[in-house]
């Protein structure tokens, strides 16, 4: 039995008294897509970083504000809370979106979370419930099982990005990527060792096939064709094997590395949505969850 109500102040509170306290797991350009949207709507965000999978578009999203670089997204700015107590005071103010590297458990106990949403993008691991949580969840991408894991899914996965789900579970990831030009899944590196990862290699750089951009401990990681280094991870980063290393966007003239790109603004704007629905839902029946 969960007695929890579903919170109807997901939107501002119109007194000014206090905005909705909402945590987005994921430091990812669709974590950030919906931190802006949500931010210009009233709340409160933060953003908790997980190191895993590494951030690679980083010139499409806050990550790089955790280790002190300036960052603004579509006007917004993100800035470095590294104690639970700081937050209060920063969701009050709203200057900025706030970016850390504590957990979820340290972000509970500021106070009772008005939305929660896992923007991870872990495709394959095991999703813990989160409803206990939050008044409300939303879960992004593969995994999420509506009323098992989160209470409203959304779809990121190519040709279905953005649809919301209220009942049943989101698209297994299967292997399939956007393609960029002519080019799908090969404009990705992959790690094939753990390590350290050191690039000297600046996001939006020309580049060419076989050009090493950087190296993986001793091992030196090539791009795969010529184009514009898209997205690549920090520069000493320890990655895991299997994971993205960088992206290289064949597009020349025509490619996109900063800003928010349509298929995270597509997502934000079904999180939004989400948001609406779940309201009206709960205007129109007040009731508690069973």
């Amino acid at each position: 039995m969960n007695d929890r109500p579903i919170s109807t102040i997901i939107h501002s509170d119109e007194s000014g008294s206090r905005a909705p306290y909402v945590v987005i797991l994921g430091t990812n350009e669709i974590a950030s897509a919906v931190a802006v949207r949500l931010h210009k709507r009233g709340c409160g965000v933060t953003m908790s970083h997980d190191p895993l999978p590494p951030v690679i578009r980083r010139k499409m999203a806050f990550h790089d504000a955790l280790f002190d670089d300036p960052v603004t997204l579509a006007g917004v700015a993100a800035e470095r809370i590294d104690s639970a107590a700081e937050l209060p005071a920063f969701l009050s103010a709203r200057t900025a979106v706030a970016i850390t590297k504590l957990g979820l458990l340290d972000l509970i106990v500021v106070r009772k979370l008005d939305l929660l949403i896992d923007a991870r993008m872990q495709k394959h691991q095991m999703r813990p419930d989160l409803r206990h949580l939050a008044d409300f969840t939303i879960g992004l991408g593969p995994g999420f099982h509506v009323d098992r894991n989160c209470d409203f899914a959304i779809e990121t996965i190519p040709g279905k990005a953005g649809n919301i789900l209220r009942h049943g579970a989101t698209e297994p990831a299967d292997g399939t990527f956007r393609r960029l030009a002519d080019r799908g899944g090969e404009r990705f590196v992959y790690s094939t060792l753990p390590g350290r990862w050191h690039t000297a290699i600046e996001i939006g750089s020309r580049i060419f096939r076989n050009y090493i951009v950087g190296y993986l401990g001793n091992t030196p990681i090539q791009a795969p064709f010529d184009g514009i280094l898209r997205g690549v991870v920090r520069d000493g980063m320890e990655v895991p094997a299997g994971v993205k290393l960088l992206e290289v966007d064949p597009r020349m003239r025509g490619a996109v590395w900063t800003g928010i790109d349509d298929r995270a603004h597509g997502i934000a704007i079904a999180v939004e949505q989400a948001l609406d629905l779940h309201r009206e839902a709960r205007v129109a029946k007040p009731l508690y969850r069973v």
